[in-house]
């Protein structure tokens, strides 16, 4: 694109320092709220004429507005401006065997709409006269506009969708793998067809993998750029993040971890592909996912509703700590992270007991010792992952004055 000064944008020329003040201002109001011309000019080093500049031609192209004066202090008023939240809106959605939950965002961040669409059953292979993707497109889509209602808005204000999904998109086929346990979500041509449907641009990516970025942006691993977050819950799996970047291996099954094999588990040799259990019947995902924490439970002569009541027993936690510590012990002999957060449900349900216990377990398992911590996000940090991704993806575009 040909700057406005028809330089073509080379860099270092006005229209791209423009550009690159545009988006620091932009960032500074999203982060830190409302603000005067005087302090955007502070943080930026931007001289008061040019601060105002700036800021006329962010509100020319609606991306900023004004919300009222700073009072309280002497001399005159001074305005204060803040991102327009309807510059653009995203999506953010997590899936899982019964449905899909999706909530809708504006720039700024704040969620704006949430439904929930129930999945309809279809099984993951079509038959002839089925097409599985186009009824996983409806149910994705159903969700996406459920929440877009509850927040009076159409598809057309929609400028980037963020799908959490069991698995993982194969980079080399675009296929879903690693989900069996997943119906109509298998097909090669899927991501194009919820492309279609929704108008937008779509990405599919892993759930452990957006509640590693959630803990990264504003969970227990915003100090770190090594660390594993392992997710325990109806399954297993874990997200690597080395130097800072995620880490994806060829097939995109890079931390799946619930096939791994370990003393006691049986072998997962269904595969990742496999039309049965998530973990193919056996693998670390065996030893440690909900089924088993109540199996535990009742072989100690228990009989707890789920899985969260039978971590409120000691002897429960203490033998589900052994089993996560031999398959930690692992994890951490090949990675070597500076730190591990233990996610999901079991890791909440268990919480600081458990964690203390597997600390304990691990003494002389593996060499290395990271931090262990238990994930402090609130509410879905698959959710809140799909949504961090979606907005930087849509501020990108959105906030690029050039």
């Amino acid at each position: 694109m040909r700057g406005t000064d028809g330089t073509g944008g080379v860099p270092g020329t006005p229209s791209v320092l423009r550009a690159m003040n545009d988006r620091a201002a932009l960032e500074l109001l999203v982060s830190q709220g409302p603000l005067t011309r005087t302090r955007i000019g502070e943080l930026t080093g931007l001289s008061k004429p040019t601060a105002s500049q700036l800021l006329g031609r962010l509100e020319a192209a609606g991306l900023v507005r004004t919300t009222g004066n700073v009072t309280g202090r002497p001399g005159p008023s001074a305005q204060l401006y803040e991102v327009n939240p309807e510059a653009a809106y995203v999506a953010a959605l997590s899936v899982d065997p019964g449905g899909v939950t999706a909530v809708v965002a504006d720039i700024t961040g704040r969620v704006v709409g949430e439904e929930r669409a129930a999945a309809d059953g279809q099984d993951s292979r079509p038959t002839d006269g089925q097409d599985a993707g186009s009824a996983t497109a409806r149910v994705v889509t159903a969700a996406v506009d459920g929440a877009l209602a509850k927040a009076g808005l159409a598809r057309g204000d929609l400028h980037r969708v963020v799908i959490g999904t069991p698995g993982a998109l194969d980079p080399r086929t675009g296929e879903l793998r690693y989900a069996p346990h997943l119906p109509g979500w298998h097909s090669r041509a899927l991501l194009g067809e919820l492309g279609d449907a929704l108008g937008v641009p779509v990405v599919v990516e892993n759930d452990v993998n957006l509640a590693a970025l959630a803990e990264q942006y504003e969970g227990s691993a915003q100090d770190h750029d090594d660390f594993v977050l392992v997710w325990v819950d109806e399954g297993v799996g874990a997200a690597i993040v080395l130097g800072g970047t995620l880490l994806r291996g060829a097939t995109g099954g890079a931390g799946e971890i619930g096939y791994m094999p370990l003393p006691g588990a049986p072998l997962a040799r269904g595969g990742p592909d496999a039309a049965a259990a998530p973990d193919a019947g056996g693998g670390f995902q065996s030893l440690v996912g909900q089924p088993a924490i109540l199996t535990i439970a009742r072989d100690l002569g228990l009989d707890p509703a789920d899985a969260a009541e039978a971590l409120a027993d000691q002897g429960v936690v203490d033998e589900v700590a052994r089993r996560l510590a031999t398959g930690l012990a692992a994890v951490v002999a090949v990675v070597d992270p500076e730190l591990v957060v233990l996610s999901g449900l079991v890791a909440q349900a268990g919480g600081e007991r458990l964690r203390v216990r597997v600390e304990e377990e691990l003494t002389g398992l593996a060499l290395p010792r990271p931090q262990l911590r238990i994930s402090d996000i609130e509410g879905d940090p698959i959710l809140t992952g799909a949504l961090r991704t979606a907005l930087v993806q849509a501020r990108d575009v959105v906030f690029d004055t050039a």
